[in-house]
C-alpha cells in the first residue's frame, strides 16, 4: 500500500492549476499525451508550455461545467477534449497526484455512488464511451434534477438512479458486470455503505475506489487516523488495499482508498 501525502508546493503554483473556463484553442502540431487509457495531458489554453489533464470530449461542442474545450491532433484526427479540474474532480486529484491503478477503459461498467451534479461521472463517461456504462446514485432530488438535465440527458452511457446508496436493493436498473464501484458518499458510515454496494454488484477482483471524508466520520481524530481506520474496515471485508492517496492541495481531509475484491 503506498500512501501520498500530495503536492506541497506555493499557493501561487496551486492557484495555476485552476483551469479557464470555456477557454477553446486549436494547435495542430501540439503532442497530446496519454496517461492512462483516455487520460490525456494537452496544453493549458492559458499558458501552452504548461499541461492540464483532459478527456476526450464524448460529445463534442459541449462543456458540462464550464470546463476548457481544448482541440488537437491525437492519433491522426483532430480531437476534442475537456479540461479535468482537480478542484471539482477528486479522481482528477487522485490522477494528478501520483494514482497508479486506473481500471476506467473502454466498454467498463461502473458503479458510481454519490453522483452529485456529474462533474466526474461526465469525465468517466468520456473515458468509457458509449459501450461502458455509468450507473450514477444520487439521493438528492433537486441534484439529481441537475445531473439529469446537464449531463445524463447528453449522455446515452449514464444511467441515473435516484435513490439512497444504503438502500442497493432499490436500485432499479444494475446490469452487466461492475468493474468498478466508485463511492464519493459523505456520510459516518461511507466506508460500510460501499462495501454494502461492492458485495451486491462488483464482480470478483473489481475495484473500489472509496473517496474518504476524514471530517465526515470523526472529526475530532487526525485525518491519518480516520483513514487508516477505513483501511482496517476494508481489509476486515475481504479487500486488498492497492494504494491511498492523500487528496491535498485540492481537497483537505480527503483521500483516496483503491482496493481490489477479493
Amino acid at each position: 500500500m503506498r500512501e501520498e501525502e500530495g503536492a506541497t508546493g506555493s499557493t501561487s503554483a496551486v492557484e495555476e492549476t485552476r483551469l479557464r473556463e470555456g477557454a477553446v484553442m486549436t494547435d495542430d502540431s501540439t503532442t497530446v499525451a496519454e496517461l492512462f487509457n483516455g487520460v490525456f495531458q494537452v496544453p493549458d489554453p492559458r499558458n501552452p508550455s504548461k499541461r492540464i489533464l483532459a478527456t476526450r470530449n464524448l460529445n463534442p461542442g459541449r462543456s458540462i461545467y464550464g470546463e476548457s474545450l481544448v482541440r488537437h491532433k491525437f492519433a491522426g484526427e483532430l480531437a476534442e477534449f475537456r479540461s479535468w479540474d482537480p478542484f471539482r474532480s477528486k479522481l482528477s486529484a487522485a490522477v494528478l497526484n501520483r494514482l497508479e491503478h486506473f481500471p476506467f477503459a473502454p466498454r467498463v461498467y461502473c458503479l458510481y455512488l454519490g453522483a452529485s451534479t456529474g462533474t466526474t461521472v461526465s469525465h468517466i463517461s468520456d473515458i468509457v464511451g458509449n459501450a461502458g456504462r455509468i450507473f450514477g446514485v444520487e439521493v438528492a432530488a433537486r441534484v439529481a434534477r441537475e445531473f439529469l438535465e446537464n449531463v445524463v440527458k447528453y449522455r446515452k452511457n449514464i444511467v441515473p438512479i435516484v435513490e439512497d446508496a444504503k438502500h442497493p436493493e432499490r436500485y432499479p436498473a444494475i446490469y452487466g458486470k461492475i468493474k468498478v464501484v466508485y463511492s464519493d458518499v459523505a456520510q459516518p458510515d461511507q466506508t460500510e455503505i460501499a462495501v454494502l454496494n461492492c458485495n451486491m454488484f462488483l464482480e470478483e477482483h473489481g475495484f473500489l475506489f472509496l473517496v474518504v471524508k476524514a471530517s465526515s466520520i470523526d472529526a475530532l481524530k487526525s485525518k491519518k487516523e480516520v483513514f487508516q481506520d477505513q483501511v482496517k474496515i476494508l481489509e476486515r471485508s475481504a479487500f486488498r488495499i492497492l494504494e491511498m492517496i492523500d487528496l491535498e492541495p485540492y481537497d483537505r481531509n480527503h483521500a483516496m482508498i483503491v482496493a481490489e475484491k477479493a
